[in-house]
């Protein structure tokens, strides 16, 4: 592909509003669709701003104020995009659950973020238990706005009278001129993300106004998009990646977006790629890996020999990255890849189709984009190069040749965490920057190279965090188990066990007993687990895992 001839507008001195950049697409394109569940209801620009100003009605009555807390926890649709917009633009601080919590985790989560209202569905709502969120007073069912619970009378009447309730508070009618959206909040906390789902010392990750608006702008500068764009949504929503890169950025964008709802099948994933015809696929290496190896990889080794021609091999490629994108509905400007390595065999050939793809680096903390670079300035290997809303250096006396940790500061970057001031006084440094905990080097082009991960987190296929320590926690509390790891096997959660001999001895278990144990571990385990962490294996370790002098076992000797 040839590179086109684009070069991003520089950065204004202020950001603009994100929430400025929606009233502005809301009124220009009222009556086209702006959010849609693939396959069933569709929503324009006027219908997404009526249900915003009908849950402000709802808030209102609930007595949400200014900066309380509303948590937000339902599957992946247009109705939580809405949902999300109406707590946003109301100025309440909006705490998105991932729906795949399990239900004693939302619970706490909810109670722990200080929620006073919460947004939910059918599926997730009889799971939970209101005792165990005393301080929330209202309950809202994100389909409809109907209420599953609520102690307030008056809330109750205006869920009751809630068209009613619509029309007297615009009595001329509701139109684009209606609409009018805050933006004098740049430095407020608008959103809490839950970076786990555990129960001990949970990590809200406190994002600004302005964090959302610098990356949003970013986008918009450096991946343009226009109303004639489309997009098909499939990351997690409770995800930072999802949230700001598959919603609100092509939405403020004018861009139409589709959901599927949970994690698609490839069936449907490319029935929708076909139709919608997406200008953009947002989405993790391990996806993209998984398409070349199950769709390309096998075509390509069918041609043999003919690889091995220079002059047929090109052609060969470059017809299979063709077949690729007219796969993905032949639209696709950019392949946009986050939250890990791209595969380097993989990265070659698509580099040999002539792919539009990029691998950009970030974290929730910075909302979410720390390195970034367009396709045909992307150097293979690296994560781009440092964005600019934000400073990032590398911690080493030669960040060229000698790895550090990666440090960033900007208008992007979180506050801190909820509630929780000493990992606060832990990540930031005393002159502001944020500990990444991940390892880098940067070129003397600044293109920034991920040489080690300090943390321990896994990326699931659909972008969610997956945190080894809270699944070795619940794998170490099953009979017969002495200690665990748990490691990432392409793209399969696998469980290294060391057994407690003397416990199976003291219960003197026949062979075959001792032969289920690591099945009866999987099952026991995955029962306590959500479904985007469960383990695919369990293997038994003859021996007892390494340790250093502090007693922590060695974690990369098992990677």
């Amino acid at each position: 592909m040839k590179h086109p001839d684009f070069k991003p507008f520089p950065r204004e001195e202020k950001d603009p509003h994100y929430l400025s950049k929606l009233e502005k697409v809301t009124k220009a394109y009222w009556n086209d669709p702006a959010l849609c569940n693939f396959g069933g209801c569709k929503y324009t620009y006027g219908e997404v701003a009526a249900n915003i100003e009908k849950i402000h009605i709802l808030l209102e009555a609930a007595g949400v104020k200014k900066g309380d807390k509303v948590t937000l926890c339902a599957r992946n649709t247009a109705e939580w995009a809405i949902a999300f917009l109406g707590i946003n633009t109301y100025e309440a601080v909006v705490v998105p659950l991932l729906a795949d919590f399990l239900p004693e985790s939302i619970n706490h989560l909810v109670d722990h973020s200080d929620s006073v209202a919460l947004f939910t569905d059918k599926d997730i709502w009889p799971a939970l238990d209101i005792k165990q969120m005393p301080k929330v007073h209202g309950v809202v069912n994100i389909t409809d706005l109907s209420l599953f619970w609520t102690d307030l009378e008056k809330m109750e009447k205006a869920q009751t009278d809630l068209d009613k309730n619509f029309a007297s508070k615009f009595p001329g009618g509701f139109g684009p001129d209606s609409v009018s959206y805050p933006t004098d909040n740049d430095k407020d906390l608008a959103v809490i993300n839950y970076t786990s789902g555990t129960t001990s010392a949970p990590k809200g990750v406190m994002l600004r106004y302005e964090c959302f608006s610098a990356t949003i702008d970013y986008g918009h500068r450096y991946l343009p998009n226009s109303h004639e764009d489309r997009i098909v949504s499939m990351l997690p929503m409770g995800h930072i990646y999802g949230l700001t890169y598959e919603f609100l950025y092509p939405l403020c964008g004018g861009v139409c977006v589709y959901y599927l709802g949970k994690t698609p099948s490839p069936s449907l994933l490319l029935k929708a790629m076909k139709e919608v015809k997406p200008y953009i696929v947002i989405t993790v290496p391990l996806v993209m890996e998984k398409v070349f190896k199950s769709g390309v990889a096998p075509k390509l080794k069918k041609l043999g020999i003919l690889l091995k021609v220079p002059g047929i091999s090109n052609v060969v490629y470059k017809k299979a990255g063709e077949a690729l994108l007219e796969a993905f509905g032949g639209n696709i400007r950019y392949f946009v890849m986050g939250g890990a390595a791209l595969n380097p065999h993989v990265e070659r050939a698509f580099k040999k189709m002539q792919l539009p793809y990029t691998v950009g680096y970030g974290m929730t903390e910075a909302a979410p984009l720390l390195a970034f670079r367009c396709w045909w300035e992307y150097a293979p290997g690296s994560c781009g190069q440092a964005v600019d809303c934000a400073e990032v250096r590398i911690d080493s006396e030669d960040p060229q040749h000698i790895a550090g940790e990666i440090l960033a500061k900007g208008t992007n970057v979180c506050s801190g965490y909820y509630k929780y001031p000493e990992a606060d006084s832990a990540v930031f440094t005393d002159d502001g920057y944020l500990h990444t905990g991940d390892l880098g080097t940067v070129d003397k082009d600044g293109n920034i190279f991920i040489r080690g991960r300090s943390k321990t987190m896994f990326l699931s296929a659909n972008g969610q965090n997956i945190y080894p320590e809270e699944l070795e926690a619940v794998i170490n509390s099953k009979p017969y188990v002495a200690e665990t790891v748990v490691v990432d096997r392409g793209g399969k959660l696998v469980a290294l066990v060391y057994l407690d001999q003397k416990a199976i001895d003291d219960a003197k278990l026949d062979p075959e007993a001792v032969s289920d144990i690591p099945e009866e571990i999987r099952r026991a385990s995955n029962r306590h687990l959500p479904g985007y962490s469960q383990i695919a294996k369990v293997e038994i370790v003859t021996v007892p895992f390494e340790k250093t002098p502090k007693m922590s076992i060695k974690r990369f000797l098992y990677s």
